[in-house]
């Protein structure tokens, strides 16, 4: 019996989010729905010119998101990241500790820095841009690594955005070559048209021969791929992943169990914020597919899931939402 359900490893970030209009994405020229890396000045400036009201504040990023869900479901996960010695350190540790997450931070002394913040600004249409300051965790690197957590794990979880530095690339390429040398199962999500658009190369590098499941949405899909359409993206995905899932939105999911193609339906509800959907969803399925639950079932626990999470603000469900989540299963 393994220690850890999932091994997880990404970029750490306190979670800053804010309601807006579309007028103020216009006035700042920002990219609407997308995840764009700006510096300190530009996000504090930003942060400046946003009102205040109702301002949440959580751990993330996207691979964290996803093993906090796990553990809110009550599985067992391992979180290697990196933040700096400040305030906003202090928060993310007492976080993940709060949420039932093991992490590299309960044992490795944090060094002097700046926290990596994102900024999550969410419009009436219920979309989510994101303005992201990576800050320390730039600097994610091989030391962050924990070998005995991976090999006492059934899983591990590669954050794509991890991709855009090369420090943290090494440390995805060593994490799957742990998992590979000693028979755990390698997850990775794309994360980010943008990101595979512009680190293709990288993405393929850290695959690798193949990855034991990969996670992605419709767009991500036909970018990696270079595929024109969602029925040859598909094929193609089978080339570098044993199994994945491709997310649709509010057309649900697909998911190739490494034989067959299983439609995941859509729950129907009013989404004001999809900000943790995608994130959500991963984690929620790997919940289901290491707790016995099989694809179908996994796919249908993290439709469910991933659907309560875009109808309320924040990437994280409420107690009685588990609650009802998990007794779907039953």
């Amino acid at each position: 019996m393994k220690k850890y359900n999932v091994y997880g490893i990404g970029n750490a970030l306190v979670d800053l989010e804010f309601k807006i209009n579309d007028s103020f994405i216009s006035e700042h020229n920002i990219g609407k729905g997308l995840m764009t890396l700006v510096d300190e000045e530009t996000q504090n400036r930003l942060i400046g010119a946003i009102d205040h009201n109702n301002t949440v504040r959580k751990s993330g990023g996207s691979a964290a998101n996803s093993m906090i869900a796990i553990s809110q479901f009550g599985g067992k996960t391992y979180y290697s990241c990196k933040v700096s010695n400040d305030e906003f350190g202090d928060f993310y540790l007492a976080d993940l500790k709060d949420s039932g997450v093991a992490s590299n931070l309960d044992i490795q002394k944090r060094e002097d820095g700046i926290t990596g913040k994102c900024l999550v600004m969410i419009t009436e249409d219920a979309e989510r841009t994101m303005n992201t300051f990576l800050g320390i965790t730039t600097d994610l690197s091989v030391r962050e690594v924990d070998e005995s957590a991976i090999k006492d794990s059934e899983y591990i979880y590669l954050e794509g955005y991890l991709v855009a530095s090369p420090s943290a690339l090494e440390a995805m390429k060593l994490s799957k070559k742990i998992a590979d040398e000693n028979g755990v199962k390698t997850s990775i999500t794309l994360s980010d048209p943008s990101i595979v658009r512009a680190f293709r190369s990288e993405f393929r590098d850290v695959i690798g021969a193949s990855v034991d499941l990969l996670f992605c949405n419709e767009e991500e899909a036909r970018v990696y791929t270079g595929a024109s359409d969602l029925r040859t993206a598909r094929e193609e995905l089978k080339k570098d992943a044993k199994r994945f899932v491709i997310t649709m939105g509010k057309n649900g999911a697909m998911i190739y169990d490494g034989d067959t193609f299983i439609d995941i339906e859509p729950y129907q509800v009013r989404a004001v914020d999809t900000n943790g959907a995608g994130d959500m969803f991963a984690g929620a399925f790997l919940y289901g597919i290491t707790h016995g639950h099989g694809f179908a079932g996994s796919g249908k626990l993290a439709s469910l899931a991933s659907s309560k999470v875009v109808s309320q603000y924040g990437p994280r469900l409420k107690w009685h939402e588990v609650q009802h989540v998990l007794n779907s299963l039953q």
